[in-house]
């Protein structure tokens, strides 16, 4: 069966050879099944043997392949072809460093994520009584937010992380709130003056793009604007306390 071709633009960059970004355009075939990454590896194997990109999972589980297309952040593996008819173009995930190609530098990403402590601390459980109960409403409180892949595609869509890279940014904070949720956590103080610092929750200017992105419904907008209220509290507890 014969495959229809479609336009891919694809922004290259090599800092070894290039001043600056530019545009290579590339006929690609594809039928109904074929998504953006299956078109990103015909590329590399037949047209451009050196460009550069992330991808693991396929199955929008790992978040490596976030990119712009369109300039929209999506995963590549969850983008089809099919959607774009009259071409797309490809950029790596905007208000990132750009190492190469596709592929960007997170490195404030995961500095932030290893500042903010994600995961369970100073749980009381005693390992010989064995796991931690928890009742459904209490896991309600908080799965939502469980759900981050850390693609990083709400970084992307964030206008305060594009104006300010020192913003902890919607997934680092989503995922704070997450834990600061969980009823086996006690962690909470630790996180609270990183999300009430400058760079923490209040920044943010509810834009709600974070949330529209996000190839997961986490809702990081959500949980920012509920981390607000947490970090009034603390702000209210902290003046009224008797001195």
């Amino acid at each position: 069966m014969t495959k229809s071709t479609l336009n891919v633009t694809v922004q290259r960059y090599n800092p070894e050879q290039d001043h600056a970004p530019h545009d290579e355009h590339f006929s690609v075939p594809w039928d109904e099944q074929t998504s953006l990454l299956d078109a990103l590896g015909y590329i590399k194997d037949h047209l451009a043997l050196d460009l550069a990109w992330r991808w693991s999972c396929r199955m929008a589980i790992c978040g490596s392949c976030g990119m712009m297309v369109n300039g929209i952040p999506k995963l590549a593996c969850k983008t089809f072809l099919r959607d774009y008819p009259d071409g797309l173009r490809i950029a790596p995930l905007a208000n990132f460093p750009v190492e190469r190609d596709l592929v960007v530098d997170m490195s404030h990403f995961i500095e932030s994520l290893e500042a903010i402590k994600t995961y369970i601390i100073d749980n009381p459980r005693v390992p010989a009584q064995g796991a931690n109960r928890q009742t459904p409403a209490q896991m309600a409180r908080y799965h939502q937010f469980s759900g981050c892949i850390n693609c990083g595609l709400c970084y992307a869509a964030c206008p305060q992380f594009a104006l300010n890279p020192q913003f902890i940014g919607p997934a680092v904070i989503a995922l704070a709130h997450r834990y600061n949720l969980d009823s086996r956590d006690r962690g909470k103080a630790k996180r609270m003056p990183l999300l009430n610092g400058d760079n923490g929750v209040w920044p943010c200017t509810f834009v709600g793009f974070c949330s529209e992105v996000c190839p997961k419904h986490v809702d990081p907008a959500a949980a920012i604007q509920q981390g607000k209220v947490e970090s009034a509290k603390d702000y209210l507890i902290a003046r009224l306390r008797p001195r």
